[in-house]
């Protein structure tokens, strides 16, 4: 049975290859912060602008993602999310001057904000719903692995070539998910052309860029300044916020926030990130100033827990799609309470292996949250509000990511001053204080999502009141395997259908042949062609009459689709639903124990038996 041209597993991996890029680039630069100092002659507070400006760029481009998704085609909003990351990676690479360094990265930091947004919409919109935890673990697992892997590769490019090679690998990278989408990804979203209201636009930017300024800046600039900012980027958001609920078309709808389980979602997700971003941060800093590690080895140090968290977030989002989020969230917040603290205790003994074995709990733990957190929290929306939810939790990460990295880095270095195992453990006992907090949550979200199976539990009982005997049609018209296409044919035009099985000898469904198999090959075009280059066959009827007479001559597999997508006739009815809306498709062969073909189920069949149950349309 022939599915949509969509390949949801293809979809997936452009979508986590974008993922991995967006968050490997948020600190894959730092690593270098030190040789451009020197190449450029600036300090410290100069330097950093390369991190604080990245990230205010990508945060302001996240709400505007939103608008941008549903007013322009995917494919073409993806490429130019890339593309701007190449432009801004090959400006940086050739920079004359520190000015046209954070200019390339400014660049880069504009795709980078519509990139996580987008890849996270087009997975929800091409993931089986059985499958949403696992595909939301993969994404998951490269917000993780993104930022960790960026230390570890950083410092060995630095420990060959200069800084410069840094920006060249990145192009190289951002090329491959470039080439990688434009074969592989299709127009998913469907576009409403919403108005974009330019005066939301200004005061969310306004928001985050001093919200996010004050924060990063805190530790480092003018403690007044940072101050005033922030609280003009606040009262800039309260604008904002206001002016969301009264206008016809907001930039964000913000009713994804009044669901509660949403809204503590997003508060886990932010907590977990914080802690990924604050100790991929602070561990390497440590290691590397205190100890007097080389940075290549003080990175190594990380790349068990890197390893290890890209496995574990797979098996989470497979354990989530089975028994949901109840055990995960509380177990991955207990690991980083309790490793962190660990951490805090043992760091007097300056042992990489004890570092490098205490950190691998810690990144899992949160392996073990953000896939199953997300999936958890946009499940709890409506299928209009899931791009809002997907703004809101992206942006969250802009923000987590800031203040993981501006307020751990703070902490250290207040702590450092008298020692730098004091900043150290001070800075991971505050993640250990963050995961307790997260761990609370943790308990709220297990007790929603025991609520939630109790109370679907009755509605699956009445669904299954209808048998897929009662619904299906048994009288199954279909062709032989060693029938023709004409064949197949004539059998569709006698029974008015637009597709029939093809049965091999034992009674097994063997392939799938539709009425637009059979057109496309008359008209000789591929399944994505339009319509009107059919045109010609059928204004021809000498011509229609020799291509049928050809069809005589065609075995039927030959223009049959051989994967079979079938149901057995013990499977439950939301089994069929779920299946026939992930795969798109109208009709489903239904097969016994044996695997024999009993009958055939269509989307219309089910609709009907759903439809039926209720009073409304019963008879009197």
């Amino acid at each position: 049975m022939r599915t949509s041209s969509i390949n949801p597993k293809r979809v997936l991996f452009v979508a986590a290859f974008a993922a991995f890029l967006a968050t490997f680039n948020e600190t894959y630069l730092n690593v270098g912060f030190a040789p451009i100092m020197e190449y450029f002659s600036v300090d410290v507070g100069t330097v950093q602008w390369l991190a604080t400006a990245y990230m205010l760029g990508a945060a302001v481009m996240v709400p505007v993602s939103a608008f941008l998704y549903k007013s322009i085609k995917t494919r073409t909003l993806f490429l130019t999310s890339v593309g701007l990351l190449i432009a801004g990676s090959i400006v940086a690479a050739a920079a004359p001057s520190f000015p046209v360094l954070l200019a390339g990265r400014i660049l880069q930091s504009l795709g980078t904000g519509m990139l996580i947004p987008v890849g996270m919409n087009i997975t929800l919109e091409v993931a089986p719903r059985k499958k949403l935890g696992t595909y939301m673990g993969i994404m998951g697992a490269m917000t993780t692995i993104g930022p960790a892997s960026s230390v570890i590769l950083a410092g060995v490019i630095l420990s060959f070539f200069d800084w410069r090679m840094l920006l060249i690998v990145f192009a190289v990278l951002a090329i491959i998910c470039f080439l990688a989408a434009a074969f592989i990804l299709g127009d998913i979203a469907k576009l409403t052309h919403p108005k974009l209201d330019v005066l939301s636009t200004i005061l969310i930017g306004l928001a985050l860029i001093g919200i996010l300024y004050g924060i990063s800046t805190a530790f480092t600039g003018n403690v007044v300044i940072s101050a005033i900012t922030a609280v003009l980027g606040i009262l800039c958001l309260i604008l904002f916020l206001r002016r969301q609920n009264r206008i016809e078309h907001p930039l964000i709808d913000l009713r994804p926030l009044s669901i509660r389980p949403f809204a503590v979602g997003v508060i886990i997700n932010m907590l977990s990130l914080i802690v990924i971003f604050a100790m991929n941060i602070v561990m390497p800093i440590y290691l590397q100033s205190a100890l007097g590690v080389p940075a290549i080895f003080a990175s190594l140090t990380l790349f068990p827990a890197i390893l290890l968290s890209c496995i574990i977030s797979v098996v989470a989002g497979r354990v989530y799609d089975k028994h949901g989020p109840g055990v995960l969230l509380p177990l991955g917040f207990a690991c980083i309470a309790v490793f962190t603290a660990a951490l805090a205790g043992l760091i007097t003994t300056g042992s990489l292996l004890l570092f490098a074995v205490l950190y691998i709990p810690v990144i899992c733990g949160s392996a073990l949250i953000i896939g199953p957190v997300q999936s958890f929290a946009l499940s709890r929306l409506s299928y209009e509000m899931n791009p809002h939810g997907v703004i809101v939790m992206s942006t969250g990460f802009q923000i987590a990511g800031c203040i993981g990295s501006s307020l751990f880095a703070g902490v250290y270095t207040i702590g450092a001053v008298s020692a730098a195992e004091t900043g150290f453990s001070a800075a991971a006992l505050l993640a250990a204080l963050l995961a307790v907090v997260g761990f609370c949550c943790a308990l709220y979200i297990r007790r929603v999502s025991r609520q939630a199976q109790h109370e679907e539990k009755p509605a699956a009982e009445v669904v299954m009141e209808n048998t897929l005997s009662s619904m299906m049609k048994k009288d199954v018209y279909s062709v032989s395997a060693s029938a023709s296409v004409l064949d197949a044919v004539r059998c569709m035009v006698e029974h008015k259908s637009s597709g029939i099985p093809v049965i091999s000898e034992d009674g097994h469904a063997a392939g799938f042949i539709s009425d637009g198999d059979v057109i496309r090959h008359m008209a000789d075009v591929n399944a994505d062609a339009p319509v009107a280059s059919m045109y010609p066959l059928w204004k021809n009827k000498e011509l229609l009459d020799a291509k049928l007479a050809g069809l005589s001559q065609i075995p039927v597999m030959q223009l049959a689709t051989e994967k079979v997508v079938s149901v057995k006739l013990t499977a439950g009815v939301a089994e069929v639903f779920t299946l026939l809306s992930d795969k798109r498709i109208k009709k489903v062969p239904v097969e016994d124990d044996t695997g024999k073909v009993v009958g055939v189920l269509s989307r219309s069949d089910v609709l009907r038996a759903l439809l039926m149950q209720s009073p409304l349309l019963k008879k009197e």
